[in-house]
C-alpha cells in the first residue's frame, strides 16, 4: 500500500507522498496542490473530518473537481475548498477512487496474446468496465504496425511506448464473455456516472478525458455484466459463470493496493485455485510474491505487470508505456 492510501498515515504524510511520489512528473496541478495541502493546516483540518480511508489525495480532488473546483495554483484551490467543503465532502463521503482508465488495456493486450481460443475477461475493480473491452480498441505501439479490431480501426486508438521485447501480436483477443465486480459499478449511461470518471481524470490529461468519452460510447452500445461487492466475496461465483469454452482470464490493475494485507492473501489464494490465468497491474510493494526485475529500468511511479505471480514488464500507469523484461 502507498502511503497517500494508507488510513493510518497522518494526512500531511498522505499528502506529501502524494506529491512526491504519484503526482510528479504526472500533473503539476496534483503535484502543487497536494504539497500545499501537506503545508497547510487549516486545510488539513478540514480533510481530517473525513473517516480516515476518505483522505486519500485522488478522492479529495477529484471531489473538488466533481464540484466544479478550479484548476489554478493551490492558493485559488485552498479558498475555493474551504468556501465549498460542505459540498466536497459529501462527494468525498459518496463516492470513491474509481479510474476507468482505457488505455490500460495496451497493457493488458501484450500480456495474454499468448492465449489460443477464445477468452472470457473477468475485472476485480471494475469501475464502469472500459477495460473489458481489449477488442474493441485500436493499438498504436512503438516500432509495431497499428493493431486494430477483427471489424476495423476502433474510435479509441490507444497510443503506447513499447521498449524491450513486447510481443505485440498480429491480432486481437477473441473475447466471448466479460464481466466485473466492483463495490460501486458505475454505469457510463448515467450522466452523474460518466460525470464521475471525468473528475478522476488528472487535470492536464485532456487525451484521458476524450479517450473517456469515446470508450464510454463503445461500453454504452454494449453493456458489461458487473456486479456490486466485495471482491473476495463475489469472484468464485463470477468466474463459475465463465463459458466452458473460454479460458478465464481474472485480471485487476492498481485495485489491490486498497486491501489490507489479509485481503490481498486471500484474493491470492483465491485466484491461484480457478482455472485459468491471472493478470495483475499493481504497485511494486502490493504482491510479495512477485519477484521483481529491478535490472531492466523503470520509474519510481512504474506499476509491475505479472501473468500467473511472474514479472513481465514494467507499465506506465494510464498505459502510456510498457517496458518488458527478458525471461528470468
Amino acid at each position: 500500500m502507498s502511503t497517500s492510501t494508507d488510513a493510518t498515515a497522518p494526512t500531511a504524510e498522505r499528502y506529501r507522498a502524494f506529491a512526491d511520489v504519484e503526482a510528479r512528473g504526472m500533473s503539476a496541478t496534483y503535484e502543487d496542490w497536494a504539497r500545499g495541502v501537506a503545508g497547510d493546516p487549516g486545510t488539513i483540518a478540514l480533510i481530517d473530518e473525513l473517516p480516515a480511508a476518505k483522505r486519500q489525495p485522488n478522492l479529495v480532488f477529484s471531489s473538488a473537481r466533481f464540484q466544479g473546483g478550479p484548476s489554478g495554483p493551490y492558493h485559488l484551490f485552498r479558498d475555493w475548498l474551504h468556501a465549498h467543503w460542505i459540498e466536497v465532502r459529501a462527494t468525498a463521503l459518496t463516492h470513491a477512487t474509481q479510474t476507468n482508465e482505457a488505455a490500460r488495456c495496451a497493457l493488458h493486450v501484450p500480456a495474454i496474446a499468448g492465449i489460443d481460443g477464445p477468452i472470457a475477461l473477468l475485472e476485480v475493480g471494475a469501475s464502469a468496465g472500459l477495460c473489458l473491452y481489449p477488442d474493441r480498441y485500436s493499438y498504436r505501439y512503438s516500432g509495431h504496425p497499428q493493431l486494430d479490431p477483427a471489424d476495423g480501426p476502433s474510435t479509441v486508438v490507444l497510443d503506447c511506448e513499447a521498449s524491450g521485447p513486447v510481443p505485440v501480436p498480429i491480432r486481437l483477443p477473441e473475447v466471448v464473455w466479460r464481466g466485473g465486480i466492483d463495490l460501486n459499478p458505475l454505469d457510463v449511461r448515467h450522466p452523474d456516472d460518466l460525470a464521475w470518471l471525468d473528475a478522476l481524470v488528472w487535470p492536464e490529461h485532456e487525451d484521458r478525458r476524450e479517450r473517456l468519452r469515446s470508450a464510454a460510447a463503445i461500453a454504452a452500445a454494449d453493456t458489461p455484466r458487473i456486479v456490486a461487492g466485495d471482491l473476495n466475496e463475489r469472484l468464485d461465483a463470477l468466474a463459475a459463470d465463465v463459458p466452458d469454452e473460454a479460458t478465464l482470464v481474472v485480471f485487476h490493475t492498481v485495485v489491490l493496493m486498497y486491501l489490507d494485507r489479509v485481503g490481498r492473501e486471500r484474493f491470492t489464494e483465491t485466484v491461484r485455485a480457478l482455472p485459468g490465468h491471472w493478470l495483475s497491474v499493481e504497485p511494486r510493494t502490493v504482491l510479495a510474491g512477485v519477484r521483481l526485475r529491478d535490472e531492466v529500468a523503470n520509474e519510481s511511479t512504474d506499476l509491475v505487470l505479472a501473468f500467473d505471480g511472474v514479472q513481465l514488464a514494467w507499465a506506465q500507469p494510464h498505459g502510456r508505456a510498457i517496458r518488458w523484461v527478458p525471461n528470468p
